[in-house]
């Protein structure tokens, strides 16, 4: 009943918001996108998102068909692989950026290694920056990372606006340095924050560098200063900081799929990869649910 065609253009349009970046995503043309999710409503008889001149939001039957999407491209996957008689082999180096430690990327992962037993898939969790450099350096086959806007190539898997978080109450002191609790370089959200500080004059001061997204997040929440970072991805136990607390607008960033060239043997493994990051994408936004143990 629903096209799987459709389907990944209706679920790249979902996790960018934007007809536009999901037509570069899909190598289509932008009235193609539009003309597919048009189909797509056609068959299910509701409309999937409101859209203007100025924004894409999904509607309550959009949010619906996530799940039922993922699900029919999932269950297409496997069955064009068990019915295409091959079986992918072979070492993945995947990184993936600090952002996901806290989300739902482990579950992807795991389903992907259980319909693909025989790739040795090895797992780099680093800085954007790093990752970017280790990509190019032929030293990863995939990476999941973020991206300044519009800045080089890759697959946009969601586009996100950055703001200030803080534990709540946190206030900060407008006649003092803001309080600093960063990545150290060379962090996509560090070189944010710092440039947008120094475009506005506000002065500025490290209260905590750290490499481990856990380490800034302890600093943040024992009150130490704020950070920049992606609104769909706030780590329980912090808020976004208030507009009046009058801290400069940190705009936007993408998360993009980028992959290797260096190593023709993994780029099959790397595909297969890609499609289910890029079909999961919406469930990478948002922390995991906390598991319940028993006792």
């Amino acid at each position: 009943m629903y096209d799987p065609t459709q389907l990944r253009t209706f679920l790249a349009v979902a996790q960018t918001l934007s007809f536009t970046q999901a037509a570069r995503r899909l190598g289509l043309r932008q009235s193609t996108v539009s003309q597919q999710v048009r189909r797509l409503e056609e068959a299910t008889g509701r409309p999937l998102f409101t859209r203007d001149t100025h924004s894409v939001e999904l509607t309550e039957d959009g949010e619906a068909m996530l799940g039922f999407a993922r699900t029919i491209l999932q269950a297409h996957e496997r069955a064009a692989a068990y019915f295409g008689g091959t079986r992918l082999r072979g070492r993945l180096r995947f990184g993936a950026s600090e952002d996901f430690v806290l989300t739902r990327l482990p579950e992807i992962l795991e389903s992907f290694r259980r319909e693909h037993p025989e790739v040795d898939l090895e797992l780099s969790v680093e800085l954007s920056g790093t990752l970017h450099r280790r990509l190019e350096s032929g030293r990863l086959d995939l990476v999941l990372a973020k991206r300044a806007p519009g800045a080089g190539q890759g697959e946009v898997v969601w586009r996100d606006r950055m703001v200030w978080i803080a534990a709540e109450g946190v206030r900060i002191d407008p006649e003092r340095p803001v309080p600093l609790i960063l990545f150290p370089r060379p962090a996509v959200t560090r070189a944010r924050a710092l440039e947008v500080l120094e475009r506005e004059g506000r002065a500025w001061r490290m209260a905590c560098t750290s490499g481990s997204l856990s380490g800034l997040v302890a600093a943040a929440r024992a009150g130490l200063g704020v950070m920049a970072h992606t609104r769909g991805l706030i780590p329980p136990g912090l808020v976004p900081v208030p507009e009046r607390a009058g801290l400069p607008d940190l705009g936007t960033v993408d998360f993009v799929l980028l992959r290797g060239s260096r190593r023709p043997a993994a780029q099959e493994a790397a595909a297969a990869l890609a499609r289910a990051l890029l079909a999961a994408g919406d469930r990478l936004h948002g922390p995991a649910p906390a598991r319940r143990h028993g006792g």
